[in-house]
Protein backbone atom coordinates (compact mmCIF):
# COMPACT_ATOMS: atom_id res chain seq x y z
CA UNK A 1 0.00 0.00 0.00
CA UNK A 2 1.34 3.62 -0.76
CA UNK A 3 2.39 5.69 2.37
CA UNK A 4 0.46 8.70 2.79
CA UNK A 5 1.73 11.14 5.56
CA UNK A 6 -0.27 13.97 7.22
CA UNK A 7 1.53 16.04 9.30
CA UNK A 8 -0.63 18.70 11.56
CA UNK A 9 1.14 21.51 13.21
CA UNK A 10 -1.68 24.35 13.06
CA UNK A 11 0.74 26.63 15.55
CA UNK A 12 2.96 29.93 14.70
CA UNK A 13 5.32 30.18 12.05
CA UNK A 14 8.58 29.54 14.38
CA UNK A 15 7.04 25.98 15.42
CA UNK A 16 5.95 25.24 11.65
CA UNK A 17 9.50 25.80 10.26
CA UNK A 18 11.21 23.95 13.29
CA UNK A 19 9.59 20.32 11.97
CA UNK A 20 11.82 20.15 9.02
CA UNK A 21 13.82 17.83 10.39
CA UNK A 22 11.08 15.40 10.70
CA UNK A 23 9.94 16.19 7.05
CA UNK A 24 13.33 15.25 6.22
CA UNK A 25 13.05 12.11 8.43
CA UNK A 26 10.16 10.59 6.96
CA UNK A 27 11.76 11.08 3.74
CA UNK A 28 14.68 9.17 4.26
CA UNK A 29 12.82 6.44 5.46
CA UNK A 30 9.94 6.44 3.26
CA UNK A 31 11.24 7.91 0.00
CA UNK A 32 8.19 7.45 -1.92
CA UNK A 33 5.64 8.40 0.24
CA UNK A 34 3.68 10.92 -0.62
CA UNK A 35 3.69 13.47 2.46
CA UNK A 36 1.45 16.45 2.92
CA UNK A 37 1.52 19.03 5.71
CA UNK A 38 -1.77 21.26 7.27
CA UNK A 39 -1.22 24.23 8.88
CA UNK A 40 -2.88 27.52 8.81
CA UNK A 41 -3.26 29.68 5.78
CA UNK A 42 -1.03 32.45 6.23
CA UNK A 43 1.99 29.67 7.10
CA UNK A 44 1.67 27.99 3.72
CA UNK A 45 3.60 29.83 1.70
CA UNK A 46 6.48 29.61 4.65
CA UNK A 47 6.64 25.91 3.69
CA UNK A 48 5.54 25.28 0.35
CA UNK A 49 9.22 25.00 -1.11
CA UNK A 50 10.51 22.71 1.32
CA UNK A 51 11.74 19.91 -1.38
CA UNK A 52 10.32 17.37 1.25
CA UNK A 53 6.89 18.13 1.59
CA UNK A 54 4.56 17.39 -1.47
CA UNK A 55 1.98 19.31 -0.81
CA UNK A 56 0.59 22.17 2.05
CA UNK A 57 -2.84 21.64 3.11
CA UNK A 58 -4.41 25.18 4.54
CA UNK A 59 -6.30 24.40 7.85
CA UNK A 60 -9.59 25.75 6.90
CA UNK A 61 -11.84 24.28 10.09
CA UNK A 62 -12.71 20.45 11.44
CA UNK A 63 -15.06 19.67 8.78
CA UNK A 64 -12.88 21.16 5.85
CA UNK A 65 -9.88 19.51 7.56
CA UNK A 66 -12.02 15.85 7.97
CA UNK A 67 -12.98 16.43 4.31
CA UNK A 68 -9.33 16.50 3.17
CA UNK A 69 -7.79 14.12 4.80
CA UNK A 70 -10.85 11.20 3.25
CA UNK A 71 -10.28 13.02 -0.26
CA UNK A 72 -6.63 12.16 0.18
CA UNK A 73 -6.63 8.61 1.72
CA UNK A 74 -4.22 9.74 4.30
CA UNK A 75 -2.33 6.43 5.49
CA UNK A 76 -0.44 8.11 8.14
CA UNK A 77 -1.25 10.95 10.24
CA UNK A 78 1.29 12.96 12.58
CA UNK A 79 -0.24 15.18 15.40
CA UNK A 80 2.56 17.87 16.01
CA UNK A 81 0.77 20.34 17.87
CA UNK A 82 -1.33 18.38 20.65
CA UNK A 83 -4.21 20.38 21.39
CA UNK A 84 -8.04 19.30 21.22
CA UNK A 85 -8.37 20.67 18.27
CA UNK A 86 -6.19 18.16 16.43
CA UNK A 87 -7.16 15.13 19.01
CA UNK A 88 -10.59 15.24 17.19
CA UNK A 89 -9.51 15.19 14.13
CA UNK A 90 -6.81 12.12 14.70
CA UNK A 91 -9.96 10.81 16.34
CA UNK A 92 -12.47 11.58 14.17
CA UNK A 93 -10.31 11.40 10.73
CA UNK A 94 -9.94 7.24 11.68
CA UNK A 95 -6.57 7.35 9.78
CA UNK A 96 -5.21 3.22 10.83
CA UNK A 97 -1.63 4.89 11.45
CA UNK A 98 -1.75 7.40 13.98
CA UNK A 99 0.69 9.22 16.85
CA UNK A 100 1.33 12.40 18.35
CA UNK A 101 3.85 13.58 20.38
CA UNK A 102 4.30 14.41 24.03
CA UNK A 103 3.30 18.04 24.59
CA UNK A 104 3.50 18.34 28.17
CA UNK A 105 1.27 21.23 28.60
CA UNK A 106 0.07 20.43 32.32
CA UNK A 107 4.11 20.78 33.39
CA UNK A 108 4.83 23.62 31.11
CA UNK A 109 1.51 25.56 32.82
CA UNK A 110 2.74 24.35 36.86
CA UNK A 111 6.21 25.86 35.91
CA UNK A 112 5.01 29.23 34.55
CA UNK A 113 2.91 29.69 37.70
CA UNK A 114 4.31 27.95 40.34
CA UNK A 115 7.84 27.56 39.18
CA UNK A 116 7.73 23.59 39.47
CA UNK A 117 10.29 22.22 37.74
CA UNK A 118 9.84 18.74 35.65
CA UNK A 119 11.74 16.43 33.82
CA UNK A 120 9.52 16.59 31.33
CA UNK A 121 10.69 20.19 30.73
CA UNK A 122 14.43 19.04 29.86
CA UNK A 123 13.42 18.47 26.34
CA UNK A 124 13.74 20.47 23.75
CA UNK A 125 10.59 20.77 21.56
CA UNK A 126 12.32 19.52 18.45
CA UNK A 127 13.25 16.31 20.33
CA UNK A 128 9.79 15.92 21.29
CA UNK A 129 8.81 16.05 17.63
CA UNK A 130 11.29 13.55 16.58
CA UNK A 131 10.18 11.17 19.42
CA UNK A 132 7.05 10.93 17.89
CA UNK A 133 8.59 9.08 14.77
CA UNK A 134 9.66 6.21 17.30
CA UNK A 135 5.89 4.44 16.70
CA UNK A 136 6.52 4.12 13.10
CA UNK A 137 10.13 2.62 13.50
CA UNK A 138 11.16 5.61 11.41
CA UNK A 139 14.96 6.18 12.57
CA UNK A 140 16.03 9.73 13.48
CA UNK A 141 19.56 10.74 11.04
CA UNK A 142 18.58 14.61 10.81
CA UNK A 143 17.99 16.88 13.67
CA UNK A 144 18.76 20.23 12.12
CA UNK A 145 17.09 22.96 10.52
CA UNK A 146 18.61 23.89 6.75
CA UNK A 147 18.70 27.05 5.06
CA UNK A 148 15.68 26.18 2.23
CA UNK A 149 13.33 24.83 4.96
CA UNK A 150 11.25 27.55 4.54
CA UNK A 151 10.98 30.46 2.58
CA UNK A 152 9.48 34.25 3.42
CA UNK A 153 7.62 35.82 0.74
CA UNK A 154 9.94 38.15 -1.77
CA UNK A 155 10.58 41.71 -2.14
CA UNK A 156 12.20 43.85 -4.22
CA UNK A 157 13.02 46.92 -2.75
CA UNK A 158 15.97 49.53 -4.48
CA UNK A 159 19.44 47.68 -3.54
CA UNK A 160 22.10 49.54 -5.00
CA UNK A 161 23.57 50.67 -1.60
CA UNK A 162 23.69 47.87 1.24
CA UNK A 163 24.52 48.39 4.62
CA UNK A 164 24.95 45.38 7.09
CA UNK A 165 25.34 45.93 10.47
CA UNK A 166 27.56 43.23 12.74
CA UNK A 167 28.60 44.85 16.51
CA UNK A 168 28.91 41.27 18.11
CA UNK A 169 32.18 39.62 19.10
CA UNK A 170 34.77 37.86 16.61
CA UNK A 171 33.31 34.47 16.09
CA UNK A 172 29.66 36.17 15.45
CA UNK A 173 31.58 38.66 12.79
CA UNK A 174 33.87 35.72 11.21
CA UNK A 175 29.91 34.01 10.46
CA UNK A 176 28.54 36.92 8.81
CA UNK A 177 31.22 37.29 6.08
CA UNK A 178 29.38 34.61 4.03
CA UNK A 179 26.30 36.95 4.16
CA UNK A 180 28.85 39.54 2.71
CA UNK A 181 29.40 37.07 -0.20
CA UNK A 182 26.51 36.14 -0.96
CA UNK A 183 24.93 39.66 -0.49
CA UNK A 184 27.33 40.29 -3.45
CA UNK A 185 26.09 37.38 -5.45
CA UNK A 186 22.29 37.94 -4.84
CA UNK A 187 22.69 42.08 -5.99
CA UNK A 188 25.28 41.58 -8.13
CA UNK A 189 27.03 45.43 -8.54
CA UNK A 190 26.15 46.46 -5.61
CA UNK A 191 28.03 48.41 -2.73
CA UNK A 192 28.28 47.27 0.30
CA UNK A 193 29.01 48.54 3.62
CA UNK A 194 29.20 47.00 6.89
CA UNK A 195 28.79 48.48 10.14
CA UNK A 196 31.14 46.58 12.76
CA UNK A 197 32.88 47.28 16.41
CA UNK A 198 36.68 48.47 15.81
CA UNK A 199 37.81 45.18 17.39
CA UNK A 200 36.53 43.32 14.30
CA UNK A 201 36.80 45.77 11.53
CA UNK A 202 39.47 44.74 10.14
CA UNK A 203 38.41 41.23 9.48
CA UNK A 204 35.85 42.80 7.36
CA UNK A 205 38.41 45.08 5.68
CA UNK A 206 40.30 41.99 4.35
CA UNK A 207 37.02 40.72 2.74
CA UNK A 208 37.20 41.03 -0.99
CA UNK A 209 33.41 41.26 -0.62
CA UNK A 210 33.08 44.67 1.18
CA UNK A 211 33.34 47.91 -0.21
CA UNK A 212 33.56 50.24 3.34
CA UNK A 213 33.64 49.71 6.32
CA UNK A 214 32.14 52.11 9.19
CA UNK A 215 33.49 51.50 13.01
CA UNK A 216 30.35 51.63 15.63
CA UNK A 217 32.40 52.42 18.46
CA UNK A 218 29.67 51.88 21.00
CA UNK A 219 32.41 51.76 23.91
CA UNK A 220 33.79 55.61 23.46
CA UNK A 221 33.14 58.14 21.04
CA UNK A 222 29.36 56.48 19.76
CA UNK A 223 28.75 55.43 23.47
CA UNK A 224 24.95 56.14 24.98
CA UNK A 225 21.99 57.72 23.24
CA UNK A 226 23.83 60.84 21.70
CA UNK A 227 26.63 58.29 19.91
CA UNK A 228 23.90 56.15 18.99
CA UNK A 229 22.17 59.37 17.22
CA UNK A 230 25.55 61.32 15.90
CA UNK A 231 26.65 57.88 14.05
CA UNK A 232 22.65 57.05 12.87
CA UNK A 233 22.57 60.54 11.48
CA UNK A 234 25.78 60.01 9.69
CA UNK A 235 24.30 57.07 7.53
CA UNK A 236 20.93 58.78 6.35
CA UNK A 237 20.61 59.03 2.72
CA UNK A 238 23.21 56.50 2.12
CA UNK A 239 21.97 53.56 1.70
CA UNK A 240 18.73 51.30 0.41
CA UNK A 241 18.61 48.28 2.07
CA UNK A 242 19.95 47.08 5.60
CA UNK A 243 20.91 43.59 6.61
CA UNK A 244 20.91 43.52 10.85
CA UNK A 245 22.98 40.21 11.60
CA UNK A 246 22.56 41.94 15.20
CA UNK A 247 19.97 40.84 17.00
CA UNK A 248 19.84 43.75 19.75
CA UNK A 249 17.52 46.19 20.02
CA UNK A 250 20.17 48.71 19.46
CA UNK A 251 21.14 47.72 15.92
CA UNK A 252 17.48 47.74 14.76
CA UNK A 253 16.54 51.31 16.34
CA UNK A 254 20.15 52.48 14.37
CA UNK A 255 18.86 51.33 11.01
CA UNK A 256 15.54 53.43 12.02
CA UNK A 257 16.94 56.55 12.76
CA UNK A 258 19.39 56.11 9.65
CA UNK A 259 15.77 55.94 7.98
CA UNK A 260 17.15 53.74 5.76
CA UNK A 261 14.22 52.77 3.18
CA UNK A 262 14.08 48.83 3.56
CA UNK A 263 15.28 47.27 6.69
CA UNK A 264 15.63 43.32 7.19
CA UNK A 265 16.40 41.75 10.65
CA UNK A 266 15.82 39.19 12.63
CA UNK A 267 12.20 37.89 14.36
CA UNK A 268 13.94 37.14 17.35
CA UNK A 269 15.11 40.77 17.92
CA UNK A 270 14.51 43.03 20.09
CA UNK A 271 13.73 45.70 18.27
CA UNK A 272 12.07 43.80 15.14
CA UNK A 273 9.22 46.23 14.97
CA UNK A 274 11.96 48.90 13.05
CA UNK A 275 12.03 46.15 10.30
CA UNK A 276 10.17 46.23 6.99
CA UNK A 277 11.22 42.25 7.19
CA UNK A 278 11.80 39.86 10.06
CA UNK A 279 13.15 36.33 9.26
CA UNK A 280 12.78 33.57 11.83
CA UNK A 281 15.48 33.11 14.06
CA UNK A 282 16.10 29.41 15.41
CA UNK A 283 18.70 27.84 17.67
CA UNK A 284 18.00 24.81 15.73
CA UNK A 285 20.07 25.86 12.87
CA UNK A 286 23.73 27.05 12.57
CA UNK A 287 24.58 30.37 12.79
CA UNK A 288 26.05 30.76 9.89
CA UNK A 289 23.07 29.86 7.75
CA UNK A 290 21.07 31.69 9.65
CA UNK A 291 22.71 35.04 8.59
CA UNK A 292 22.26 33.53 5.05
CA UNK A 293 18.59 33.76 5.76
CA UNK A 294 18.49 37.28 5.76
CA UNK A 295 18.99 37.08 2.15
CA UNK A 296 15.24 34.67 1.85
CA UNK A 297 13.31 37.77 1.52
CA UNK A 298 15.49 38.92 -1.34
CA UNK A 299 16.07 35.30 -2.58
CA UNK A 300 13.67 32.91 -1.42
CA UNK A 301 15.28 29.67 -2.80
CA UNK A 302 18.65 30.74 -1.63
CA UNK A 303 20.28 27.91 0.03
CA UNK A 304 23.85 26.71 1.87
CA UNK A 305 26.49 25.55 -0.51
CA UNK A 306 29.55 23.85 0.24
CA UNK A 307 31.66 27.11 -0.46
CA UNK A 308 29.78 28.55 2.20
CA UNK A 309 32.19 27.18 4.99
CA UNK A 310 35.54 28.37 3.63
CA UNK A 311 35.12 32.01 3.23
CA UNK A 312 38.79 33.13 4.66
CA UNK A 313 42.05 33.42 2.74
CA UNK A 314 45.28 34.70 4.53
CA UNK A 315 47.29 38.30 3.28
CA UNK A 316 50.95 38.82 2.01
CA UNK A 317 51.82 41.14 4.93
CA UNK A 318 50.20 39.16 7.90
CA UNK A 319 52.30 35.53 6.56
CA UNK A 320 55.65 37.58 7.03
CA UNK A 321 55.09 37.88 10.32
CA UNK A 322 53.93 34.14 11.47
CA UNK A 323 57.06 33.26 9.21
CA UNK A 324 58.86 34.73 11.95
CA UNK A 325 56.84 33.12 14.61
CA UNK A 326 57.31 29.50 13.32
CA UNK A 327 61.13 30.19 12.34
CA UNK A 328 62.44 27.19 14.20
CA UNK A 329 62.98 24.28 12.02
CA UNK A 330 60.91 21.37 12.18
CA UNK A 331 60.76 17.83 10.09
CA UNK A 332 58.45 18.31 7.24
CA UNK A 333 56.22 15.76 8.06
CA UNK A 334 55.69 17.25 11.87
CA UNK A 335 52.08 18.28 11.62
CA UNK A 336 51.12 21.88 12.86
CA UNK A 337 48.46 21.74 15.90
CA UNK A 338 46.98 24.87 17.22
CA UNK A 339 45.67 24.84 20.74
CA UNK A 340 43.30 27.75 21.76
CA UNK A 341 42.88 27.54 25.74
CA UNK A 342 40.88 30.21 26.59
CA UNK A 343 37.66 32.15 25.94
CA UNK A 344 36.13 35.06 27.69
CA UNK A 345 33.93 33.24 29.62
CA UNK A 346 35.09 31.14 31.99
CA UNK A 347 33.16 28.25 32.35
CA UNK A 348 33.94 28.10 28.55
CA UNK A 349 37.66 26.77 28.90
CA UNK A 350 38.78 23.43 29.24
CA UNK A 351 41.28 23.03 32.18
CA UNK A 352 44.69 24.28 31.46
CA UNK A 353 46.61 21.36 32.81
CA UNK A 354 44.59 19.19 30.40
CA UNK A 355 45.90 20.96 27.42
CA UNK A 356 49.70 20.66 28.82
CA UNK A 357 49.08 17.56 29.08
CA UNK A 358 47.32 17.00 25.65
CA UNK A 359 50.51 18.99 23.99
CA UNK A 360 52.75 16.93 25.74
CA UNK A 361 51.40 13.78 24.17
CA UNK A 362 50.59 15.51 20.73
CA UNK A 363 54.36 16.30 20.65
CA UNK A 364 55.62 12.99 21.88
CA UNK A 365 53.30 10.67 20.23
CA UNK A 366 52.55 11.96 17.36
CA UNK A 367 55.82 14.39 16.38
CA UNK A 368 53.52 17.34 16.05
CA UNK A 369 54.31 20.96 16.57
CA UNK A 370 52.52 22.61 18.98
CA UNK A 371 51.27 26.28 18.53
CA UNK A 372 49.24 28.18 21.44
CA UNK A 373 46.81 30.73 20.09
CA UNK A 374 44.95 33.77 21.94
CA UNK A 375 45.31 36.97 22.46
CA UNK A 376 46.68 39.36 24.76
CA UNK A 377 43.97 38.57 27.89
CA UNK A 378 45.26 34.90 26.80
CA UNK A 379 48.91 35.42 27.39
CA UNK A 380 49.28 34.35 30.79
CA UNK A 381 47.51 31.08 30.50
CA UNK A 382 49.29 30.28 27.43
CA UNK A 383 52.32 31.26 29.07
CA UNK A 384 51.76 28.88 32.31
CA UNK A 385 50.61 26.11 29.87
CA UNK A 386 54.08 26.43 27.95
CA UNK A 387 55.96 26.22 30.54
CA UNK A 388 54.16 23.14 31.40
CA UNK A 389 54.68 21.53 28.17
CA UNK A 390 58.11 22.43 27.07
CA UNK A 391 58.64 22.75 22.98
CA UNK A 392 55.18 24.38 22.37
CA UNK A 393 55.36 27.92 20.11
CA UNK A 394 53.40 30.33 22.18
CA UNK A 395 52.09 32.57 20.21
CA UNK A 396 49.56 34.29 22.49
CA UNK A 397 49.20 38.16 22.58
CA UNK A 398 51.92 38.03 19.55
CA UNK A 399 49.84 38.47 16.55
CA UNK A 400 47.39 41.37 15.42
CA UNK A 401 44.06 39.58 14.10
CA UNK A 402 45.21 39.14 10.37
CA UNK A 403 47.93 37.05 11.73
CA UNK A 404 46.46 35.21 14.12
CA UNK A 405 44.04 34.43 10.88
CA UNK A 406 46.94 33.48 8.90
CA UNK A 407 48.51 31.18 11.18
CA UNK A 408 45.63 28.92 12.20
CA UNK A 409 45.13 28.72 7.99
CA UNK A 410 48.28 27.09 8.46
CA UNK A 411 47.29 24.66 10.66
CA UNK A 412 46.24 20.96 9.90
CA UNK A 413 44.59 20.52 13.15
CA UNK A 414 42.61 22.96 15.94
CA UNK A 415 41.66 21.94 19.47
CA UNK A 416 39.50 24.67 20.72
CA UNK A 417 37.17 25.75 23.35
CA UNK A 418 33.92 27.25 21.59
CA UNK A 419 35.46 30.60 21.13
CA UNK A 420 36.46 32.84 17.88
CA UNK A 421 39.67 31.40 16.74
CA UNK A 422 37.36 27.96 16.94
CA UNK A 423 35.32 29.73 13.44
CA UNK A 424 38.89 31.22 12.04
CA UNK A 425 39.60 27.61 11.28
CA UNK A 426 36.30 26.57 10.13
CA UNK A 427 36.45 29.21 7.69
CA UNK A 428 39.86 28.34 6.62
CA UNK A 429 39.14 24.91 5.60
CA UNK A 430 41.30 23.61 8.82
CA UNK A 431 39.78 20.07 10.71
CA UNK A 432 38.29 21.65 14.03
CA UNK A 433 37.95 19.71 17.43
CA UNK A 434 36.19 21.69 19.77
CA UNK A 435 35.01 21.07 23.18
CA UNK A 436 32.04 22.50 24.39
CA UNK A 437 31.19 22.56 27.90
CA UNK A 438 28.10 25.26 29.02
CA UNK A 439 27.04 25.76 25.38
CA UNK A 440 25.65 23.10 23.37
CA UNK A 441 25.84 22.52 19.38
CA UNK A 442 22.18 22.79 19.64
CA UNK A 443 22.80 26.81 19.86
CA UNK A 444 24.25 26.85 16.49
CA UNK A 445 27.69 27.99 16.70
CA UNK A 446 29.47 24.88 15.97
CA UNK A 447 32.23 24.70 13.54
CA UNK A 448 30.37 24.62 10.76
CA UNK A 449 31.26 22.62 7.56
CA UNK A 450 32.97 19.34 7.19
CA UNK A 451 35.65 17.35 8.79
CA UNK A 452 35.28 18.78 12.18
CA UNK A 453 34.16 17.29 15.18
CA UNK A 454 33.01 18.30 18.74
CA UNK A 455 33.18 16.59 22.36
CA UNK A 456 30.86 17.49 24.66
CA UNK A 457 28.98 15.78 27.55
CA UNK A 458 25.25 14.58 27.92
CA UNK A 459 24.47 16.46 31.08
CA UNK A 460 20.79 18.10 32.24
CA UNK A 461 22.14 20.75 33.43
CA UNK A 462 23.30 21.64 29.78
CA UNK A 463 23.59 24.71 28.43
CA UNK A 464 23.63 27.00 31.63
CA UNK A 465 23.29 30.03 28.97
CA UNK A 466 24.18 31.52 25.17
CA UNK A 467 27.80 32.60 26.32
CA UNK A 468 28.81 30.37 29.78
CA UNK A 469 29.03 32.05 33.03
CA UNK A 470 32.00 32.86 35.13
CA UNK A 471 31.61 30.31 37.65
CA UNK A 472 29.62 26.91 36.83
CA UNK A 473 26.00 27.84 38.45
CA UNK A 474 25.78 24.22 39.98
CA UNK A 475 29.16 24.23 41.07
CA UNK A 476 30.78 21.03 39.77
CA UNK A 477 31.98 21.92 36.20
CA UNK A 478 31.17 18.32 35.26
CA UNK A 479 30.56 19.52 31.63
CA UNK A 480 34.62 19.71 31.33
CA UNK A 481 35.87 17.75 34.08
CA UNK A 482 34.54 14.90 32.39
CA UNK A 483 36.34 15.36 28.97
CA UNK A 484 39.76 13.98 29.64
CA UNK A 485 42.53 14.38 27.65
CA UNK A 486 42.89 10.93 26.39
CA UNK A 487 39.48 11.41 24.53
CA UNK A 488 40.67 14.63 23.29
CA UNK A 489 44.03 13.03 22.03
CA UNK A 490 42.28 9.90 20.69
CA UNK A 491 40.15 12.27 18.88
CA UNK A 492 42.68 14.66 17.63
CA UNK A 493 45.20 11.42 16.20
CA UNK A 494 42.01 10.05 14.24
CA UNK A 495 41.24 14.09 12.72
CA UNK A 496 45.55 14.16 11.91
CA UNK A 497 45.10 10.93 9.98
CA UNK A 498 42.68 11.63 7.85
CA UNK A 499 42.87 15.90 7.74
CA UNK A 500 44.29 17.75 4.82
CA UNK A 501 47.92 18.63 4.92
CA UNK A 502 47.42 22.70 5.26
CA UNK A 503 49.45 23.30 2.36
CA UNK A 504 46.86 21.36 0.02
CA UNK A 505 43.75 22.92 1.19
CA UNK A 506 41.91 25.07 -1.59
Amino acid sequence: MDKRVLVLRLSSLGDVVLTAPVFRNLKARWPEARLAVMVKPQFAPAIAANPCVDEVIPYRGLRAALRDIRERGITHLLDLHGTWRTFWIRTLSRVPNVSAYRKDALARRLFVLFRWDSPALVKHTLDRYLEALKAWDVPVVHRDLSLGDYSPPQVRPRSSRVLLLQTSFLGDTLLTLPLARRVKEVLPGCRLTVLTRPQTAEVFRSSPWVDEVIEDDKRGRHRGVGGLFSLAQGLRGRFDLALVAHRSFRSALMVWLARVPFRIGFSSSTGWFFFHRTVLFSWAMPELERNLGLLLPLSPGLKAAGADSIYLRGRAEAAKEVDRLLASPRPAEAPLVGLHPGSAWQTKRWLPERFAALARRLMAERGARVVLLGGPEDAELCRRIAADAPGCVDAAGKTTLPQLMELVGRLELLVTNDSGPMHVAAASGVPTLALFGPTTRELGFFPYGEGHRVIEKDLDCRPCGLHGARACPEGHFLCMRLISVSEVFDAASEMLGVGTAAGSRP
